[in-house]
């Protein structure tokens, strides 16, 4: 006897049940479920976003636009996409640490283990189990695949895409990533969730380099996260002020966000923040060379971004705390093998009051350095 339709639903209802329960069991906070082409109006927007060139320097962007933007092109296969959030709130409000000049604020989500690697091996786990169970084919995409995790969470639930472009939930607040469980399966969707900031603009106020050009828009080439992060060449001297002490990404937009008085603090223990980590001393990371940037970034998103992106990124913290002592860690940079590092030390070493000692060394240091950015960033302190 063929299985009625109404049978089949129930089935899946109970499928969907265990699955919900499977999810939680493997770490996970919430879940939800959208349909494969809940999202129609992606495409468009990725499109107008990226014809205004808001992308920077990230070429993957527009690449891989039409697998990103819609599912089906991804997988035309897929009939639901089961959306999942692991918490990561911090245990202190991590605004604070932007007093404390001499430290190094780093990303909340960045100080302990890259969570790719965390999320994706959970995530295999709950779909394994329901390939096995189902028979049902799955596929599994974490961050760094071509998918837009956030308007498809938003299509499923879990909550909605606030004026800072991410996503919020009124169980989890701000803190969490985001994972996606792609299958045949189809599965009844969950309802989309509504728009719940209201007259609130805290996120978009707060941002330094104005990276917001209104609600619900972000300018990646102004944003922090970006500039810090994926922005591979020297930092715009109209950002490096406002970037504070930030080495490694920005929360501010986050951390503002009212809706974080429901946030959890991490419960994965990979993701609790490592001392190390918490608030580092500009003067010990900028004395890292290669071997020891890997070492002290081991399995860290960190990792990522390289030993000279790092360090032009502490240089600029280093400038912006305006302590003529940190000028004697700064100094041998100038030597150092990267232009980019050695750039940034020219300019840290002017905001800290040695303008007369460079602009004594500039002809010498113009005439020996090929790097036309370096050159740039002489000439300027040479007047």
């Amino acid at each position: 006897m063929p299985i009625s339709t109404s049978d089949a639903a129930t089935e899946l209802d109970g499928l969907r049940a265990e699955l919900f329960r499977r999810a939680k069991e493997a770490g996970f906070d919430d879940a939800g479920i959208a349909r494969a082409d809940a999202r129609p109006d992606l495409p468009a927007r990725l499109s107008a976003w990226l014809a205004q060139g808001r992308q920077g320097d990230m070429g993957w962007m527009a690449a891989t636009a039409a697998r990103r933007a819609d599912p089906l092109t991804l997988w035309p296969a897929a009939k639901s996409v089961i959306m999942l959030a692991m918490t990561y709130g911090p245990d202190s409000d991590p605004l604070e640490l932007l007093a404390r000049r001499d430290r190094a604020a780093i990303s909340v989500y960045a100080r302990n283990r890259d969570y790719h690697d965390l999320v994706k091996k959970r995530l295999k786990m709950v779909a394994r189990w329901l390939a096995e169970t189902s028979g049902a084919e799955v596929k599994v995409f974490v961050d760094t695949a071509p998918v837009m995790e956030k308007p498809l969470a938003e299509a499923a639930g879990l909550g909605w895409q606030g004026k800072h472009t991410n996503l919020v939930s009124r169980r989890l607040g701000s803190w969490f990533f985001l994972g996606a469980i792609l299958t045949t399966l189809e599965f009844a969707p969950d309802a989309r969730h509504d728009d719940r900031c209201g007259d609130c603009r805290r996120c978009l106020d707060i941002c330094p380099t104005k990276a917001f050009p209104a609600p619900y828009q972000l300018d990646a080439r102004r944003c922090i996260s970006y500039l810090t992060i994926e922005h591979k060449g020297p930092i715009a001297l109209e950002f490096r002020k406002p970037m504070g002490n930030r080495i490694y990404g920005c929360d501010d937009c986050l951390a503002v966000c009212p809706w974080n008085k429901f946030a959890q603090s991490a419960r994965e223990a990979a993701f609790v923040a490592r001392d190390d980590l918490r608030a580092p001393l500009l003067a010990e990371l900028a004395r890292l060379d290669d071997a020891g940037f890997r070492a002290r970034f081991s399995g860290s998103p960190v990792k990522r971004i390289g030993r000279d992106r790092f360090i032009r990124n502490v240089l600029i913290a280093i400038g912006n705390t305006g302590d003529a002592a940190l000028a004697a860690i700064v100094r041998p940079l100038l030597a150092d093998a990267s232009p980019l590092v050695r750039g940034m030390a020219v300019w840290a070493l002017a905001e800290l009051g040695a303008d007369e000692e460079l602009r004594q060394g500039a002809a010498a240091a113009l005439e020996r350095e090929s790097d036309e950015d370096v050159r740039a960033e002489w000439r300027r302190v040479s007047g």
